[in-house]
């Protein structure tokens, strides 16, 4: 029963990150946050929207587990928390070592296919 809950909470953890991840805003606030913590108005320059709407991003990748708030004084700098990222790349891991295999059973058969067009050209000759 306590797999089951943990898988269900997995799941659950992987569906979070990846619609966080959707969304091409929060993606860059991420790839800001990889270089250190920011405030959201430091977040919310690049970008053409206003801090509410960052805000709402920033609640998103916080409910996903991929930021955490820290507390500076007045500051309440946004870090990143890799720790689902690695999850979620776990899980894509196991689907490109199945892609590589298949890639590979493709290239022996590409490299078959060339050999035996060589020998049937030999043999017209």
């Amino acid at each position: 029963m306590k797999l089951e809950g943990y898988l269900r909470s997995s799941v659950a953890n992987l569906d979070a990150t990846f619609a966080a991840l959707a969304d091409p805003t929060r993606r860059a606030i991420l790839a800001r946050l990889a270089s250190g913590e920011a405030s959201v108005s430091e977040l919310a320059k690049p970008f053409d929207m206003t801090q509410p709407a960052i805000s709402k991003h920033l609640r998103v990748l916080e409910r996903a587990g991929l930021i955490s708030r820290g507390r500076d004084a007045q500051r309440r700098p946004r870090r990143l928390v890799a720790r689902p990222l690695a999850e979620a790349n776990s899980w894509l891991e196991r689907y490109r070592e199945i892609w590589e295999q298949n890639f590979q059973r493709l290239d022996a058969l590409l490299d078959e296919m060339k050999s035996n067009e060589k020998k049937r050209r030999r043999n017209q000759r």
